[in-house]
């Protein structure tokens, strides 16, 4: 074990000075794309604010997309997420992937070689306890972004009657619904707020309002959110009262968060039951009968 250590120990400081060496070069000498980009980028939008990825660190992102697989489900959830264009998206969080799974086999590593050193198990078994904790590595980035999607709506499902009132009294003030859209995102300040302010800008750069709040409505994952906006757009074209659409639904999604609360409440019946089970009712069945049994013995 004692021969093993040694190249480890090479190998470690050998990578950290390479990358010293590697950050200070590029900190050092700016690459063409930070001195050029941003003078031609009026002539080529397409161009994005991001240089492009290394070429190793590119190939590794697209071997594990291949390995991995799900690229849809990934663009899907990331869509919902929010925040930059599908393929470069994608491209970021098969690379966080990646940094995931080398974090989780570099710690599966380090129990391995403990257990190594301490005599136990084989190695094969050590191989897949490897193999293990680069998968799971893996899994939990993906995990976290499922973790993340939800949490950003469930705060959109909670938002979503304040700006169904907000700009129902905005509109019923005699704004149109692209200003009152407009002073709406000025005052939320949430996730459902960045969607809205995504729509506002499609509107602003030449998009119908329709056509806007129907992409809201496809890429949203929360169907309180599709509803809200396909109400919207049907209101627009038929000329339906929008303030009493906007009120209706702002009604209608207070009413689901009650009947999703009492859904709970009855789902978590038997777990609430637990403490009391378990905890107090032993605890008074003490206090009830141990002076009784400590009377018994003195007497």
């Amino acid at each position: 074990m004692s021969q093993l250590w040694g190249p480890l120990i090479g190998a470690s400081i050998a990578a950290g000075v390479w990358l010293v060496c590697s950050g200070w070069s590029r900190r050092r000498r700016p690459s063409p794309w930070v001195r050029v980009v941003p003078y031609v980028r009026d002539v080529r939008p397409d161009l994005g604010v991001d240089p492009p990825r290394h070429f190793v660190t590119g190939r590794a992102a697209a071997a594990l997309d291949r390995v991995i697989g799900g690229r849809r489900s990934v663009e899907r959830r990331l869509a919902r997420l929010g925040g930059g264009t599908a393929a470069q998206t994608i491209e970021a969080f098969r690379l966080r992937q990646l940094g995931w799974v080398v974090a989780g086999f570099a710690v599966a590593t380090a129990v391995a070689l403990l257990l190594w050193s301490a005599g136990r198990g084989s190695v094969v078994a050590l191989l897949g306890v490897c193999l293990f904790g680069a998968v799971a590595g893996g899994l939990l980035c993906d995990q976290d972004l499922s973790i993340r999607v939800a949490r950003r709506e469930k705060q959109m499902r909670a938002e979503l009657p304040i700006v169904a009132d907000l700009l129902a009294l905005a509109v019923a003030a005699g704004e149109s619904p692209v200003a009152g859209l407009d002073r709406v995102v000025r005052t939320v300040r949430g996730a459902l707020g960045e969607e809205l302010s995504g729509v506002l800008s499609e509107v602003r750069t030449g998009t119908a309002v329709t056509v806007a709040f129907d992409g809201l409505a496809a890429r949203t994952g929360v169907a309180n959110v599709a509803r809200f906006a396909e109400g919207l757009v049907v209101a627009l074209e038929r000329g339906t009262p929008l303030v009493d659409v906007l009120h209706a639904q702002a009604a209608d999604v207070r009413e689901a968060a009650r009947r999703d609360l009492i859904e709970t409440g009855g789902r978590r019946e038997v777990a609430m039951m637990l403490p009391v089970v378990f905890l107090l009712l032993p605890v008074t069945i003490v206090f009830a009968f141990f002076p009784g049994y400590v009377g018994l013995h003195l007497s």
